[in-house]
């Protein structure tokens, strides 16, 4: 049996409900090769791309679709050209949306994107990490163009909408690090009181107008908006506030098209952020495992903290089952992880 692994994984593309959406299954165990690490995974979370990968649609898979995109583990093996990990290393990474996910006991991945483990953070902490710090992290510092020198974001003010998920509870903290006053949105007395936790200066609700809300507090507009929910639905109330020579960035697909044009007159510039562009297009591939250091550094120090919120505990069909459904509600608040094969 040493060269099989339990996994997680489907065959069909189903509603979560439907008792074949996720199936736990016994597969082969890879071998390292080239320039991947295989890694024995301690510790999972779940993301909406999960949710949305596995959502329903006609295509069956030959082979078992694993699912996956947010690891923490201790490097098993490593590939002949590998140069930055080795056997007995703890390592964070988000993987690759074109290759088998980590809902497996042991998982293939580029040491290019994989991150050493913050070392005061265990496994199931450390897993809540890695692809929501990525995407804000690549939002904020590259998309959006902003510089870890804080004297220059003396008075910048950043916009995010929906901080209350998993990518804008890093990001309210990776804002706040580098002395930007930041507004988040949220509508729930408790979605509310997480983004306070996190950080925030000021919070709004996004069921309403964000000019109005935004006066309230002496803001007529704001430098940097980093839309994570929705982006067609507040896109004219972005358009209102954004400043002059302004950035948006967005993470979230349009399901109709919107009116760019609302963005000339101020010349903002409108950028999209998405984690999984390096890994599928293998560009830059090396900027993750060190922004991953990075997030690992500041964790370290104190200066973010994991926004694990959920433990479902182990790695199963039925409690992956759980977590989908959950992030399926909409009303998710921080991260979902899961630990151990039982």
């Amino acid at each position: 049996m040493e060269n099989t692994m339990k996994a997680v994984g489907l065959y069909r593309y189903l509603p979560i409900d439907d008792p074949e959406s996720l199936l736990d299954l016994t597969i082969p165990k890879p071998q390292a090769t080239n320039k991947d690490l295989l890694v024995r995974v301690k510790a999972i979370s779940v993301n909406p791309v999960d949710t949305k990968i596995r959502g329903p649609k006609d295509k069956v898979e030959e082979q078992p679709k694993i699912l996956g995109w947010d690891a923490a583990g201790i490097v098993e093996e490593v590939g002949e050209n590998c140069t930055l990990f080795q056997p007995g290393d703890e390592v964070f990474y988000a993987g690759a949306a074109n290759r088998q996910g980590a809902n497996s006991e042991f998982h293939l991945v580029d040491e290019r994107i994989v991150g050493k483990k913050p070392s005061t953070l265990d496994f199931a902490a450390a897993a809540s990490l890695p692809l929501t710090s990525l995407t804000a992290y690549e939002a904020l510092f590259e998309h959006l163009g902003l510089t870890q020198n804080k004297s220059e974001n003396v008075g910048k003010k950043l916009l995010i909408v929906n901080g209350a998920g998993g990518v804008g509870s890093v990001a309210i903290q990776l804002a706040k690090s580098i002395d930007l006053t930041v507004v988040a949105t949220a509508s729930r007395p408790e979605t509310r009181d997480w983004v306070k936790k996190q950080g925030a200066d000021f919070v709004i609700d996004h069921h309403q107008d964000f000019a109005p809300q935004l006066q309230k507090i002496n803001m007529n507009e704001v430098d940097y908006i980093l839309c994570l929910h929705s982006t067609e639905l507040h896109w004219t109330a972005m358009a209102d506030v954004i400043a002059p020579l302004g950035k948006i960035c967005s993470i979230v697909e349009t399901e109709k098209p919107v009116e760019l044009g609302l963005l000339k007159d101020k010349s903002a510039t409108f950028t999209w952020e998405f984690m999984f562009t390096k890994s599928n297009y293998q560009t830059n591939l090396i900027t993750q495992h060190n922004f991953l250091n990075d997030i690992a550094r500041m964790i370290d120090a104190k200066e973010i903290h994991a926004t694990i919120n959920q433990n479902y505990g182990p790695i199963n069909a039925e409690n992956l089952k759980k977590a989908h459904k959950q992030l399926e509600s909409d009303t998710t608040i921080g991260k979902i992880v899961l630990e151990n094969f039982a």
